[in-house]
């Protein structure tokens, strides 16, 4: 989000919370300035009733709201103090221990419940009943992520919290909307400051990516109406989609969306940095998917065009140290036909380091089915940890229940997309019928589904 559009909302936040606290404060008396600690404590003890409660939270949320960052910082740092009492704790698990049957001891498990249960949940789940509340903690979380390091309280704090946001923002909850040119300016706005993948480059462009033949949903949540949690862009194309410059292209000519046969989901972006572990994506993409299909019957095909993030991290370093299994003698012989280098290895780090390779015939020609090759073993053979894939994206559409469809070279050939996978980008399928069976492999066996073509090229040149 842009620096403008963020002290914007920040202001607009402040100004709503202070009218809120202004309204409710005349029929409150004997308010006067405290320190942090104290005002904690007095949202805390309750007095006064509902009216009094939501002003005092109201005002710790302004006082939040007012200060600079090391003074955020310190406010986290106190309320992550109003930790369980472990006196209050022991106590408790004593009386599990001593419990002489089995009613007695559930009894005593519930009292260790309440124990256990840290005194800041409350002040949290005070701050909800303000105007904005779901947004201030939402933006709460995500200064304490930025802050959190290896704070082992700021880390409970953000268990807490993390805890409540996971509850409150429940699928079930959610509204899926579609945004397109009629929808309002402020949330048009949003979209290009949120447009995390593939950057919105003018009105112009947002305007090409919701024409007829485009499609953008956004979940939204009751609390939060005008700030979309997680949007996704799809393009209505025939065939699968290999570039993504060409699905942007604003002079490429407008489809019909009734003779398209398949969608693409091109982009999909988190909007809130605090719900960052509370998936939507794979909802989100389910959901879309029942959308068009109920409205476009002619879509036979649901696919998305990924890009590929950690690709050059992983192949870098392979080409640095040149492993013998990396390439075979033919592909070392014609990398170094293409770019002299000592060895195969080093001729395509070589080409993959100048500018606009692939526009050149003979270094495209010789470095593209290596890549593609290399890519391939990338995506479904390397793995992270509890065999996981090594790229978050694979992981993330191989656990929601897509298959590896085809690697693209010159899919994305932004000097993002070259830095970050050398041009390539990949198409993940998602087939209706198969979606929980495909997950069901992925997250219980770690077996990653592939077309035929990819699975080949995983199996290497040996």
């Amino acid at each position: 989000m842009s620096e403008a559009v963020s002290t914007g909302l920040l202001d607009r936040t402040i100004r709503r919370i202070s009218t809120v606290r202004r309204d409710m404060a005349s029929s409150v008396s004997g308010e006067v300035d405290e320190t942090l600690e104290a005002q904690m404590r007095a949202c805390l003890a309750g007095r006064g009733g509902e009216i009094s409660a939501r002003n005092r939270a109201a005002k710790l949320a302004e006082t939040y709201l007012a200060e600079d960052e090391d003074g955020r910082k310190d406010f986290l740092r106190t309320l992550a103090g109003f930790d369980s009492d472990p006196d209050a704790v022991a106590t408790a698990y004593t009386k599990i221990t001593a419990a002489q049957d089995p009613a007695e001891r559930a009894t005593a498990k519930a009292a260790l419940r309440r124990a256990l249960e840290p005194p800041r949940l409350k002040l949290l789940t005070q701050f909800a009943s303000i105007p904005d509340g779901c947004k201030f903690l939402v933006d709460l979380r995500g200064a304490l992520l930025r802050e959190r390091g290896s704070d082992k309280m700021l880390t409970a704090l953000d268990a807490d919290l993390r805890g409540l946001l996971a509850a409150w923002f429940d699928i079930g909850f959610l509204e899926l909307q579609r945004i397109d040119w009629n929808s309002p300016a402020a949330l048009l706005e949003k979209l290009v400051n949120y447009e995390s993948v593939h950057a919105i480059r003018s009105w112009r462009d947002l305007k090409n990516r919701l024409d007829c033949d485009r499609r953008c949903y956004a979940f939204f949540h009751p609390r939060m109406p005008r700030e979309p949690l997680i949007f996704v862009e799809v393009a209505l194309v025939k065939g699968l989609a290999g570039s993504v410059q060409d699905l942007l292209n604003e002079k490429a000519p407008v489809l019909d969306p009734a003779v398209a046969d398949t969608a693409i989901f091109y982009s999909i972006s988190n909007c809130q940095a605090g719900l960052a572990g509370i998936s939507f994506g794979n909802f989100l993409i389910k959901r879309v998917v029942q959308e068009l299909s109920d409205e476009f019957r002619n879509l036979k095909t649901f696919a998305t065009l990924s890009p590929i993030p950690g690709f050059r991290r992983w192949l870098d370093p392979l080409l640095a140290s040149g492993p013998a299994d990396l390439l075979s003698d033919d592909e070392s012989v014609s990398l170094v036909s293409a770019f002299p280098a000592e060895t195969g290895a080093a001729a395509l780090a070589g080409i993959i380091g100048r500018r606009h390779w692939w526009r050149d015939p003979e270094m495209r020609k010789a470095a593209e089915p290596v890549l593609v090759r290399l890519c391939a073993r990338y995506l479904m053979v390397e793995t992270s940890h509890h065999k996981r894939a090594k790229d978050r994206v694979a992981h993330f559409h191989l656990s929601n229940g897509a298959r590896v469809e085809r690697v693209n070279m010159a899919g994305d050939t932004s000097e993002k997309g070259a830095k970050e996978s050398a041009t390539l980008m990949v198409n993940y399928l998602y087939d209706p019928a198969r979606i929980e069976d495909w997950h069901e492999d992925y997250a219980g066996e770690g077996k990653r589904n592939a077309s035929t073509a990819v699975r080949k090229l995983a199996r290497g040149w040996s």
